[in-house]
């Protein structure tokens, strides 16, 4: 029998799911949206041939703006997801976090 994702304790696959309101996914989309519009920005940029150190600087601005936004997802997975797991007694956790951080850096 295969995997059924659906199911909110899925034992046959790695997927897992974040439970989030509805203001939460609405400030993160929003905060996507900016950086998407802003990677639309450089793609217009290069298409009317804008100097490079302009181009350079839209894209610092895009990239400081995914930190940021993997920072509030790395918060919100410690408060919520990293608690949880320790509070029943798994650690193993710990690791996983500590691999997504070297993943951020």
């Amino acid at each position: 029998m295969g995997c059924d994702c659906e199911k909110k304790n899925c034992c046959d696959c790695s997927y897992k799911k974040t439970p989030r309101s509805e203001e939460q996914n609405k400030l993160l989309k929003n905060r996507l949206n900016r950086i998407s519009g802003q990677i639309g920005g450089i793609i217009n940029m290069i298409d009317d041939g804008r100097y490079c150190g302009d181009i350079l600087t839209q894209v610092a601005a895009v990239e400081s703006a995914l930190e940021s936004f993997a920072y509030v997802i790395l918060k919100e997975h410690m408060e919520t997801c990293v608690c949880e797991k320790i509070k029943e007694g798994d650690t193993a956790v710990i690791e996983e976090t500590v691999e997504l951080m070297r993943k951020l850096k």
